[in-house]
């Protein structure tokens, strides 16, 4: 049986209710991922799955670590680079 929340349940109701159901949430996925693992140890190429994954996850890993790890160039010297290249071409 359900209840729908009224203007009057406590904020630590809602809470616990929250918490419930992300509770609720993590086991079913959790339950899940452990019938996909089930079903990927079944197979025949599960070695080459899993290093196919490990090759997936480490250019994924380089990617994440490019993206972020990347300084980028100072504003300043971009605008230079481009006030030099005007200025070569306006000279030819």
């Amino acid at each position: 049986m359900t209840r729908e929340a009224g203007p009057r349940e406590s904020l630590d109701g809602q809470a616990f209710l929250l918490v419930a159901g992300l509770a609720d949430l993590a086991v079913s996925t959790l339950g899940s991922a452990v019938g996909g693992v089930r079903r990927l140890l079944r197979r025949s190429d599960a070695a080459e799955l899993a290093t196919q994954a490990e090759h997936d996850l480490a250019a994924r890993g380089r990617l994440v670590l490019d993206q972020y790890a990347a300084v980028p160039p100072a504003h300043l010297e971009i605008l230079a680079r481009h006030v030099s290249a005007r200025k070569s071409v306006d000279d030819d």
